[in-house]
């Protein structure tokens, strides 16, 4: 189902408006310091937090091969005008699992920085080759820099007011979420300019899985007597999301190499 190219300009603009508005009346919410006390604290091979430290490969696996086929052998089917916003993207997602490893190893605000400054360079990245693949090229040209920079803003706001006893993580979550609502209206409205766009679908549902693990760390590690908790499924699922997507990317150049065959 697909509308008018103005009408889903018109909807994106209002959706993010409305959004930012409404933002403004919620009252700040603070790190939880509860946040960092996740169920599976187990050391293995000297390597405190373990699974949630080593869970974070998969994000490497996927940054990497994203890059090379990109920069080597060019086999990604992508909008060669925003090629820019898929190497941040795949270059975020790469540093992810350096981040996030960190910050599972030493648990602290100053650690989370680090894990969530990467991930809002990848969440931006791919709203602005999304704007491109399924709105305009221009549009997601335009707005990827200024997009990188409210990400890192959000991430440096929150952790400023953390240093002075009162951090605020409305911008934030607004950084993580909003995309995701608006990826969802653009998957489902937009103009493709590919036929095959499954990997956004099987991402956004391996987005909505890591989310409910996450929330559900202490049960699964309970349901799974300890086997695996939910926060390293959080990053299993994550990963296996952006892989399918990349696999994505590279099934749309075998399509079109069999169709010129």
């Amino acid at each position: 189902m697909t509308i008018s190219t103005r009408t889903l300009k018109l909807l994106i603009i209002s959706l993010t408006l409305l959004s930012c508005v409404a933002v403004m009346f919620i009252a700040p919410i603070s790190q939880d310091a509860a946040y960092h006390h996740f169920a599976d604290k187990r050391t293995l091979m000297m390597i405190p937090n373990f699974w949630n430290v080593v869970s974070n490969l998969g994000f490497l696996i996927v940054g990497i091969c994203g890059l090379y086929q990109l920069w080597f052998t060019h086999s990604l089917r992508l909008v060669t005008a925003v090629k820019t916003s898929y190497i941040v993207f795949f270059a975020g997602v790469s540093l992810v699992a350096f981040g996030s490893a960190y910050y599972h190893r030493f648990p602290s605000n100053v650690t989370l920085v680090w894990d969530r400054l990467p991930m809002t360079l990848a969440f931006m990245a791919l709203m602005s080759f999304s704007l491109a693949e399924f709105l305009s090229i221009t549009w997601g040209r335009v707005v990827l820099w200024p997009l990188l920079l409210m990400g890192v803003i959000s991430v440096v706001y929150w952790y400023w007011g953390e240093l002075r006893g009162s951090g605020d993580l409305r911008f934030y979550a607004l950084v993580q979420f909003l995309p995701m609502i608006l990826l969802l209206v653009l998957f489902t409205f937009g103009h493709r300019v590919f036929k095959d766009n499954s990997g956004y679908w099987w991402l956004l549902l391996a987005y909505l899985l890591a989310k409910v693990a996450e929330h559900f760390d202490i049960q699964i590690d309970q349901w799974t007597s300890g086997l695996m908790a939910g926060h390293a499924l959080k990053h299993i699922f994550s990963a296996s999301g952006l892989w399918l997507l990349l696999r994505c990317f590279t099934k749309r150049t075998e399509a079109m190499s069999k169709t010129h065959g």
